[in-house]
């Protein structure tokens, strides 16, 4: 599978395991100066919680796990990030969060979602 249509597929199936858990997709690959957001969404809790996704997809474990893709390096590149975008909305928002998302993509079968809340706080 290509690079492209393997980040793709991958982020598709976060976005959809989000969905399914009753998410609300606010944005995808949001971009600024300083890089990308793969997926930031609200939770469905009663009291919504800002997240921001940083999504790794692998069509295999040769390289390792896809969640170990996320460093700290990336994690304090997303927290950069989230903090460049909610300077940038007009609303105060009063919780968010970063989570890691990776997908693994076989062959054979679905995708395998792995979904890490509140990683890099």
């Amino acid at each position: 599978m290509e690079r492209n249509a393997v980040w793709r597929a991958g982020e598709l199936a976060a976005v959809h395991h989000l969905v399914t858990r009753g998410w609300t997709i606010i944005e995808r690959n949001w971009r600024c100066s300083l890089g990308e957001v793969d997926i930031i969404a609200h939770t469905a809790d009663p009291t919504p919680v800002l997240v921001f996704c940083e999504v790794k997809c692998r069509t295999g474990t040769g390289f390792g796990d896809p969640l170990e893709a996320i460093t700290a390096a990336k994690l304090a590149r997303l927290r950069r990030l989230a903090l460049t975008w909610l300077g940038e909305q007009p609303r105060w928002v009063p919780r968010y969060r970063l989570d890691a998302i990776g997908v693994l993509l076989p062959r054979d079968g679905r995708p395998r979602v792995t979904h890490l809340e509140g990683v890099g706080q």
